[in-house]
Parts: C-alpha cells; structure tokens; sequence
C-alpha cells in the first residue's frame, strides 16, 4: 500500500498510533477530573488508577528496549 510493506505499517501503527493513543486517553481522564471538579488529589487519583495500564504499557516497551542492548 502506497509503497509500504505491511510490517512497516504495523510498526508505524505501534510507534505513533498507540502513542497518540495514550495522549488522546490521558486527555479523557484530565477533562473527566475537570468536570467532576476533583481538584488537585483527585485528579492525581484519576491518573494514578486510570493511568496505571498506560504506566504498564510504557514500562514494557523500555524493558524490552533495555534487554534489547544487553543481548
């Protein structure tokens, strides 16, 4: 398709997809903080329990980098 192999679309669809992704999710839980009025704890809640797969995810990709050099 135009060029691209489909690994290369998977992988840019992994890289900048489920980046923009995360963003768009902790802009959800932002604007949910906001019109709940949970102030500043609350908020820091909302991310920490809503944003804690997200954590996961990124956690992951920098093992797998990490153990990438080492090997």
């Amino acid at each position: 398709m135009f060029g691209y192999t489909e690994q290369q679309i998977a992988q840019f669809g992994l890289t900048y997809g489920v980046g923009a992704f995360m963003l768009y999710m902790v802009f959800i839980i932002l604007q949910l903080a906001r019109e709940s009025k949970a102030g500043r704890f609350g908020t820091f809640i909302l991310l920490l329990g809503l944003g804690f797969g997200l954590v996961g995810f990124l956690a992951k990709g920098a093992i797998k980098w990490f153990m990438a050099g080492l090997g």
